[in-house]
């Protein structure tokens, strides 16, 4: 690899330092919580993870925190990925590949109309089986 000057080596920190944010929580009212459990990485989560950051500095929304969780429990429908906007139902979506990322940035985060076709949810707590 070849050596970075010391200007490349600022700009490389300043764009790290701009993505780091997006996983900041504090003075923003939104949340992007992705799965990226091994069935969830294994589909593309970190590509999808990536583009809604992309989308989100694209768009210029600095409102919104992206987060990394483990499993879901939605194997069958990974990458999965719940959203959490004030006004707006929790809603989980699943099969987000880096397009329907972009979408979900677009039409759930900033027209605040949901993407029907990748929801999904949890069962119900009253079929769920307690032991």
């Amino acid at each position: 690899m070849a050596k970075l000057s010391l200007e490349e080596l600022r700009k490389l920190r300043d764009e790290k330092r701009y993505e780091l944010d997006k996983r900041e929580t504090e003075n923003k009212d939104t949340e992007i919580i992705v799965g990226m459990g091994t069935c969830g990485i294994a589909a593309g989560a970190k590509e999808a993870m990536q583009a809604f950051i992309e989308e989100l500095n694209d768009q210029g929304l600095s409102n919104v925190a992206v987060k990394q969780t483990g499993c879901m429990g939605l194997c069958y429908s990974e990458p999965t990925v719940e959203v959490h906007l004030p006004g707006m139902p929790d809603i989980i979506y699943g099969d987000v590949d880096p397009e329907t990322a972009k979408k979900i940035v677009r039409k759930h985060i900033m027209g605040k109309t949901l993407v029907n076709d990748h929801i999904y949810d949890r069962p119900a707590a009253d079929i769920v089986k307690k032991d």
